[in-house]
């Protein structure tokens, strides 16, 4: 399968996105979740996921080490994680924390791989910059100064109500938005500041066939 690469660079850290068309054969993956059985996994995931197996993405690891290299400058990718992942929570049931921008790693090495499923191609990921520290990634170094600048924010302006981040916020604003279409993938770094970007209307639907689909992949460079 020929892919369609291109790579964007967004806000004031010029943070790199690869995006890829055609990325894989989507019916294989379609069909593979199927059979799965889904559940939450970890308290941050506003839905449900089930394992990938590492199978399903080898052939794929060894094409995206040239594309790794050019945008990253990183090599040697090994699966930390992957899983299956369907949105199921509305809005009005998200924890705090899910309401808000986050990041997944610390590690400026660790690259998350994004791959949409869904033929409802209205969703997609937003990237983010803290207003109060300026930070659009976050770093090992910055980690406790996010932390406490968050809290500071979050005492003064209080949660944000109940539901999915959409465009700009008293806390964050929005420096790009990538669209879920079917079959494409995004490659970034994990530790950048970002969220799934909904349609208002999206069902919250469990079954693989229908629901929001995705592969999220992710991968640590070993040089």
């Amino acid at each position: 399968m020929d892919w369609t690469v291109s790579i964007t660079h967004h806000g004031a850290e010029a943070q790199p996105v690869v995006v890829i068309d055609g990325f894989a054969d989507a019916a294989r993956f379609r069909d593979d979740a199927a059979f799965l059985s889904f559940a939450p996994i970890g308290p941050h995931y506003p839905g449900i996921r089930a394992p990938v197996s590492p199978r399903m993405l080898r052939d794929l690891l060894a094409r995206l080490e040239p594309v790794a290299q050019a945008a990253f400058g990183v090599g040697g990718l090994v699966i930390a994680d992957a899983f299956y992942s369907i949105v199921t929570t509305p809005p009005a049931a998200l924890a705090p924390i899910q309401r808000l921008p986050h990041f997944d790693e610390v590690s400026p090495t660790r690259l998350a791989l994004l791959h949409y499923l869904s033929p409802d191609e209205r969703s997609g990921t937003a990237f983010y910059r803290h207003r109060s520290t300026g930070f659009e990634s976050i770093d090992a170094t910055r980690l406790d100064p996010y932390r406490a600048a968050l809290d500071t924010d979050l005492r003064r302006d209080g949660l944000p109500a109940a539901g999915y981040i959409a465009g700009d916020t008293p806390l964050f604003e929005r420096l790009a938005v990538h669209e879920g279409r079917f079959n494409r993938a995004i490659l970034y770094r994990s530790n950048t500041l970002h969220c799934a970007d909904l349609p208002v209307d999206l069902a919250f639907d469990p079954d693989p066939a229908t629901g929001r689909l995705t592969v999220n992949t992710f991968l640590d460079a070993t040089h």
